[in-house]
């Protein structure tokens, strides 16, 4: 069996950049290119009677995009949590550009997650504030001058092309403009790390291949390193096999995937693997299986497609 993996958008022109933080200090990262940004090291959580993550180690380097995938209640969201600072293990250690999350003072842990981006499940946008307030309100949180918040907003929302949506609701968009609106909330500061918990989550095929284009966007323009939560296959293969090309503002597939924009099956990307053509282009896009509270397999994207696991090959079968 196999499924189609939805094309990306390779027609929509985007904002090239988004102006970097006067506040850069605060964002400064104390890894060196090579070296992980985020670390998990020996991680347990449990809930009552119940240890839902059971030892689980793993880094993001610098400059990565790490995917996890998994069935329904292995853990992905828990993890993402774990990054944000927003839980604290049972045991062991979570490491965030060299800030150890795990025992980190309240205080101190507000500070943190204002020098990281969240894309939450759903939006998880404020249904009271217009598009606007929505995308600034780490910037008000701050104190930041009213001229440069209206810029840097106008900046973000056109980055998602939804500059038009300044003084709408959420309740007046649809879903995908919804998530497309957290992304630039997530990116109006600019961070060096975005945590993105299943973006694509209960969107059509069309429009969840816009949102893994803007994800493109913010790896290949602003040198994001991302820690993204998906049920989806097809989000990991879309940012391991394409990059954002700054100079023609389009999405273009790596080199030996085939054309841009083109859909390809899972079983076209593993003849694709098995060509074992050198790609030397993108940033690194790696995939992290959960099962039962541990990683079951962590490689490369399309090394998964060459698995001759049973229980992977039938996940990818089963895989939306």
């Amino acid at each position: 069996m196999t499924r189609d993996v939805p094309p990306l958008d390779s027609s929509r022109n985007a904002a090239n950049t988004l102006r970097s933080s006067p506040r850069g200090a605060r964002h400064e990262i104390q890894s060196v290119p090579g070296e992980a940004l985020i670390s998990l090291h020996d991680v347990h959580v449990g809930f009552e009677d119940r240890e839902v993550l059971q030892g689980i180690s793993f880094d993001v380097a610098h400059g990565e995009t790490k995917v996890l995938l998994g069935e329904t209640g292995t853990g992905k969201t828990l993890i993402m949590k774990l990054a944000a600072g927003l839980i604290q293990p049972d045991s062991g250690r979570v490491l965030v550009m060299g800030h150890d999350v795990s025992d980190m003072p309240e205080r101190e842990l507000l500070n943190f997650r204002r020098s990281i981006g969240f894309v939450f499940q759903e939006g998880a946008l404020f249904d009271s504030m217009s598009v606007s307030d929505n995308v600034s309100f780490r910037l008000r949180e701050e104190a930041v001058d009213e001229t440069e918040i209206e810029e840097r907003v106008r900046e973000a929302l056109r980055f998602v092309e939804l500059e038009d949506a300044l003084e709408k609701f959420p309740a007046d968009l649809s879903g995908g403009m919804r998530r497309r609106v957290s992304i630039a909330r997530a990116l109006v500061d600019r961070p060096p790390v975005v945590l993105y918990d299943s973006p694509t989550a209960g969107l059509d095929p069309v429009t969840s291949q816009t949102i893994i284009t803007l994800i493109l966007r913010g790896r290949d323009l602003q040198d994001v390193t991302a820690l993204l939560a998906t049920h989806r296959v097809q989000d990991a293969f879309g940012l391991a096999n394409f990059r954002f090309d700054k100079g023609s503002g389009h999405v273009v597939a790596l080199e030996g995937n085939g054309k841009s924009g083109l859909a390809q099956s899972l079983a076209e990307r593993e003849k694709a693997a098995q060509g074992g053509k050198e790609r030397n282009e993108g940033r690194p896009t790696n995939v992290l299986v959960l099962r039962d509270g541990k990683i079951y397999f962590e490689a490369p994207a399309d090394e998964l497609l060459l698995t001759k696991d049973e229980y992977l090959k039938k996940f990818l079968a089963s895989a939306e």
